[in-house]
């Protein structure tokens, strides 16, 4: 026993001093630099929208959902950020009323309208504050819907489109996630005219609408900016 403690600190002994040499001669080397990111707003950009819309009104109350594309520009100097966007979305946003009316020549009957917007659309201007990779934004411009209506009585029905234009405004809040990928959020007022259907028989007030969406977006370019 007395000669294998021996060996082994023998064995120590000569181990320490060479460890101690590697250690010497090991050059020191710092930690590396934290980077920062920094995001660029400005550029063009792709994406998918999609939400909810709902109507007020005192008759007819239209709601639904609707799913699209957006394209838009923005521009940034320092934190401030401005921007053009247009989306268009297929849209199923619909509400139907039914009631007794008289048909000459069959009296009172009862008949059902309907009312469905299945697309719609906006282009806007946009201008907010950017953080970083955070920006907030207001929002306004000019606003679409193609809307149909349907009466049905006695068995029959009869429909037509018409295209309804008016004016937009809301605001939201977009972030990037990734180097050149953002997701947005956004709420909409939209005010459209009305408009005469079935040569002036039926004439519709301003549809009001909320609308309620998000999107993802794609940025082209180079948005990040790498800061020591």
């Amino acid at each position: 026993m007395k000669k294998v403690l021996l060996a082994s600190a023998c064995l120590f002994a000569l181990a320490a001093p060479a460890s101690a040499a590697d250690l010497a001669a090991r050059p020191y080397t710092k930690a590396p630099v934290a980077v920062a990111s920094v995001y660029n707003w400005t550029g063009f950009y792709l994406g998918i929208v999609g939400g909810g819309a709902w109507q007020d009104a005192s008759d007819i109350k239209m709601k639904g959902g609707f799913v699209g594309g957006t394209a838009g520009y923005n521009w940034q100097t320092g934190n401030v950020v401005f921007g053009i966007e247009a989306d268009g979305a297929w849209a199923d946003v619909s509400d139907s009323i039914t009631g007794a009316t008289v048909v000459p020549g069959f009296g009172v009957a009862t008949a059902t309208l309907n009312s469905k917007i299945d697309a719609m659309g906006t282009v806007r201007g946009r201008i907010g504050w950017a953080v970083n990779n955070v920006l907030l934004y207001g929002t306004g411009g000019y606003a679409w819907v193609d809307n149909k209506i349907t009466v049905s009585a006695l068995g029959l029905s009869a429909s037509e489109s018409k295209f309804h234009s008016g004016w937009t405004v809301g605001a939201g809040v977009e972030a990037f996630f990734a180097p050149q990928w953002s997701v947005k959020g956004e709420y909409l007022y939209r005010s459209l005219g009305g408009e005469d259907y079935f040569s002036g028989a039926l004439a519709t007030n301003t549809l009001e609408m909320h609308t309620v969406q998000v999107g993802v977006n794609y940025h082209f370019g180079a948005p990040v900016v790498a800061k020591y």
